[in-house]
């Protein structure tokens, strides 16, 4: 089986945004109502499915009381009924048990990401399997024979997560691998006999090593010359082959199947995107790849004996995601999102090839038509490389009526926007700001070559793609040059920084969500869990104990004076990855300056906001901002455009602050 943990450097978990603002009538080239913050929050975000023992039921979690609670969805068709009742914390769904109704829950504490793993038993009550103070639990699936359960916890030492064994009935646990290595543990055989383990060198070069349990020995599965990507992803049911990823010889990553008794390789599917999952149903009998086809999400499924396809729903503008089988692999759940879909739950009868759709999560207020549906654009940026993204424009916007624009980075680095439903960008756009979400040099999907151009170069050239975005906005004809924004989260966040500090004329405003500040403090400061993955990010950003000139040059904080434009910070008081002090500081130092600097600080949140209390407060806040600052502000410069955007815009020559810091 395969084991499904994933440790993600820093990516923002956005959700929505409101104001209330005055709008002129004359921008509207459609008629569109501005919906109020009330409507977008009454959307309901669904996350995670697993069948019940019976098949007639998925367990999947949403926030329609504010938090994460898990609800039982008839497969018939009907109301979900809820299961778990919690006010104050997410509860996200793991698993439902193969043979009874009990499920298995993950629960942090106020966003510390300190995951828990809890048991609710058939009669209502919740225990922690995992109790501790400063551990974390991650759920890692169900054996095969159903008799056990895997778990991954970093209790014996808080850098390296080791593998136990839980049984279904008593919750007796075994450890199956102690790991004094720091290696990641992606997948267990179904005998229990064979770890598959992954050894990050770099984000780009990776090995898969096969650990025996009988014996105790290592077997290094992928040696290679030069770079290679290798991520084991399952074993076969007879545990003679193992399935992984791999780009050998290639600038995208395909599927593979190992034979391990004589290494032999053959390639299953390789598209001409990356294939970013895979995995079998619990007997064998299917097998299903995700494909990241330019930014958008794609499932192709196999009978896994003949790989003859088997038929998905054609569902236009929207995409399937999240597939998961029946105990009986008569069913698939799988859910369905597009630019204005938020995730819907399906079901699908694999005999006869019908779906259902069993949920509807937009809210009854909002009507799609008056949402954006999202186009993948591209421009050429300063030294001629076509970086691509993610457009969204706004109904009233027009050559006549233009409007303003946000220049969206996404989380990372090594992030990557896609073409799935923003509840925050909708609300932005349906409010007359035109969206960007660029995936910048660096960005994931399009490739090793680009998603390396910006390792040791961060706060250069993919920062300078952003403000040759502009060229391309003011190119569409109905978006305002003199009135562009940048807004991002995460390291999105400290792309918004490093643009106010290191090219401070050419953002009109910028929006800082949890955005690193100082590099040296916050790669000192990775949680202790993340040590497999500290060598790859050093050898990407720079390490803090060799690299710190370096990395102070990179460091938005280190040059806050330069700050010209109007800045808004939100954070997450116990924000592991980009503590509350990063924020902290840049805010002072902003303010030192004078500049308008407005910050939020949510107590209960970490990184990324998932009460909707909280969402509702801070997007409020964001868009305000935006209507004071972007909107009806004065235009900065002559003519509202400085000399710096100038040249941006023309294409004459690259950003004048870019030159003067001899950035290409």
């Amino acid at each position: 089986m395969r084991l499904r943990p994933r440790i993600v450097l820093m990516s923002a978990a956005l959700a929505l945004s409101a104001c209330t603002a005055v709008r002129e009538p004359a921008l509207e080239s459609r008629q569109v109502p501005e919906y109020p913050i009330e409507e977008f929050l009454g959307t309901t975000v669904w996350q995670g499915a697993s069948f019940t023992s019976d098949g007639k039921a998925i367990l999947a979690s949403n926030d329609s009381t504010g938090v994460q609670n898990v609800y039982a969805v008839p497969v018939a068709g009907g109301q979900p009924l809820p299961l778990t009742k919690s006010t104050t914390e997410s509860v996200q769904l793991a698993a439902a048990f193969p043979a009874d109704a009990r499920f298995l829950t993950m629960s942090d504490n106020g966003g510390n990401e300190l995951t828990h793993l809890f048991v609710q038993e058939a009669d209502g009550t919740s225990r922690d399997l995992t109790p501790g103070d400063r551990l974390k639990a991650v759920f890692a699936g169900f054996a095969p024979d159903e008799k056990s359960f895997f778990v991954l916890t970093n209790e014996r030492d808080a850098r390296y997560f080791d593998l136990y064994e839980y049984a279904t009935d008593g919750y007796a646990r075994t450890l199956l691998y102690k790991n004094d290595e720091g290696l990641d543990v992606s997948a267990i055989s179904a005998d229990r006999k064979l770890i598959a383990l992954r050894r990050l060198h770099t984000e780009t070069d990776t090995d898969i090593v096969l650990h025996d349990r009988e014996s105790g020995k290592d077997r290094v599965l992928t040696a290679h010359q030069g770079e290679v990507y290798n991520e084991p992803q399952m074993f076969s049911r007879d545990a003679k082959s193992l399935y992984y990823l791999t780009d050998e010889a290639s600038e995208y990553r395909y599927l593979v199947r190992m034979d391990l008794a004589n290494g032999a390789r053959e390639v299953i599917e390789k598209p001409d995107w990356d294939v970013t999952d895979a995995g079998l149903s619990r007997g064998g009998k299917y097998l299903y790849l995700e494909i990241n086809n330019d930014a958008r999400s794609e499932i192709r499924l196999y009978d896994a004996a003949t790989m003859k396809p088997v038929r998905l729903p054609a569902l236009p503008k929207a995409a399937i995601t999240s597939v998961t089988f029946s105990r009986d692999e008569t069913q698939a759940a799988f859910y369905v999102n597009g630019s204005r879909q938020p995730n819907d739950l399906y079901v699908l009868d694999l005999a006869s090839g019908r779906s259902t759709g069993l949920t509807k999560s937009l809210s009854a207020k909002l009507d799609p038509e008056n949402l954006v549906e999202a186009d993948v654009a591209r421009f050429k940026s300063f030294d001629n490389v076509e970086v691509p993204g993610i457009l969204y424009k706004p109904h009233r916007a027009s050559a006549a009526a233009k409007v303003p624009a946000l220049v969206w980075v996404h989380g990372g680095p090594g992030g990557q926007s896609r073409v799935n439903y923003s509840g925050l960008i909708q609300y932005l756009v349906n409010h007359g700001y035109a969206v960007f979400a660029i995936n910048n040099r660096g960005s994931s999907g399009y490739g090793r070559t680009f998603y390396k151009m910006d390792d040791r170069k961060h706060g250069e050239g993919d920062l300078d793609d952003c403000v040759w975005s502009k060229k391309f906005l003011a190119a569409t004809g109905y978006v305002d040059p003199a009135r562009i924004g940048i807004i991002g989260g995460s390291y999105g966040g400290y792309m918004t920084l490093a643009a106010l500090t290191f090219r401070p004329q050419e953002f009109a405003v910028g929006v800082d969500i949890f955005g690193v500040a100082n590099w040296v403090r916050t790669l000192q400061s990775i949680p202790p869990y993340w040590e497999s993955q500290r060598k790859a990010l050093y050898t990407e950003l720079g390490d803090p104990s060799t690299d710190e000139a370096y990395l102070k040059k990179i460091s938005p904080l280190f040059h806050a004076n330069e700050i010209r434009r109007p800045l808004l910070v939100l954070q997450g008081a116990n924000d592991p990855r980009v503590l509350k002090v990063e924020s902290d500081e840049i805010v002072a130092a902003a303010k030192s300056s004078g500049v308008p600097t407005e910050y939020l600080v949510f107590d209960d949140e970490g990184h990324g906001f998932r009460k909707k209390e909280n969402q509702n407060k801070g997007y409020r806040a964001i868009l305000e901002f935006l209507d004071q600052h972007l909107r009806n502000a004065k235009p900065h410069g002559p003519d509202g455009v400085t000399p710096a955007t100038t040249a941006a815009t023309d294409g004459a020559e690259k950003p004048a602050a870019a030159a003067a810091a001899g950035q290409p």
